[in-house]
């Protein structure tokens, strides 16, 4: 069992007055059989003129709000207390079901029963169905293997042949040219993973949130120095809630160091804040993160 801090602080500062701003936020964190909320507060400043908080269709609390007084500044600020509790203790991945079978009952069959998790395994804006995420995939699944076993061997190998690049993509980075070039942030990891899975007929959501990371050696955590995080959840049955997290860009399951903001099927179902403004001009923006156990030492920057 782990308590976690965080603490997520958006800023933008614009050239000129923004007249007008709606955003939309997932900051959140969710709350389920093994992550518990013990506390959250969403600061905004300038003082917002409306609010309103939303459940979407995924389960995730959708924070919208508006500001009509003339601004050049923003920051939003996030500060959550969770609670998680070990998920994955004595899961065997080689006890779920095979793979292809899976495949079978994610197709629409007049006689079939509908399985919820199906609406996960078609192309999403961020994650089309790509010919080659298909073969790159195939290897890791051939019939019969465990969904488990399959899954946790494409994350593996999604590790060893991708290269982490800090700054080599942005947001709208095509899936294809980050699978291509063979390098990218977590978003297109998890985004590349996902098309993998899905293209295989396999149901896979993106998943938003932290990380939890240890400072090196004989140094203080600093405070705002870690950042968001994003990783992937593959249907498989017989794992706890039917559903297999898995972080490819650390190569292993998350479990009680990855803190669960929101649930979607691409970057763009919960991106943590996203809006519309009138004016502005050209802006700067400022994210800082930290996320620390509750009995950490942590310094500012």
């Amino acid at each position: 069992m782990k308590h976690i801090h965080i603490e997520h602080e958006t800023r933008y500062v614009y050239d000129h007055d923004v007249v007008l701003a709606q955003h939309i936020a997932h900051l959140r964190p969710l709350k389920t059989p093994w992550q518990t909320v013990h506390e959250h507060r969403l600061n905004i400043s300038p003082p917002v003129d409306d609010r309103s908080d939303q459940i979407d269709a995924f389960g995730n609390t959708r924070t919208f709000f508006s500001l009509i007084t003339p601004h050049r500044e923003l920051t939003v600020n996030s500060d959550s207390r969770v609670e998680k509790r070990a998920r994955y203790t004595n899961f065997d991945p080689t006890q779920t079901p095979a793979w292809n079978d899976l495949k079978a009952e994610m197709t629409y069959g007049l006689d079939q029963p509908f399985v919820a998790a199906s609406e996960f395994v078609w192309p999403s804006p961020f994650v089309p169905w790509l010919a080659e995420l298909k073969d790159y995939a195939l290897p890791s699944f051939p019939a019969g293997r465990p969904i488990g076993s399959a899954a946790l061997a494409l994350c593996q190998r999604i590790y060893q042949d991708f290269t982490y690049a800090s700054g080599s993509t942005e947001i709208h980075t095509p899936l294809s040219q980050a699978f291509s070039n063979k390098h990218g942030v977590c978003q297109d990891f998890s985004h590349i993973m996902l098309g993998c899975l899905r293209s295989v007929g396999l149901a896979a959501r993106y998943v938003s949130g932290y990380l939890l990371t240890t400072p090196p050696p004989g140094q203080a955590r600093l405070r705002g120095a870690d950042a968001s995080h994003a990783w992937v959840s593959v249907y498989c049955p017989g794992a706890p809630g039917q559903w297999l997290e898995l972080d490819p860009t650390n190569q292993t399951i998350a479990d009680t160091s990855h803190v669960l903001l929101a649930q979607g099927r691409d970057f763009g179902d919960v991106s943590p804040l996203r809006g519309v403004i009138q004016g502005g001009g050209t802006h700067t923006l400022e994210i800082a993160v930290t996320a620390q156990l509750l009995d950490d030492n942590v310094i500012s920057t």
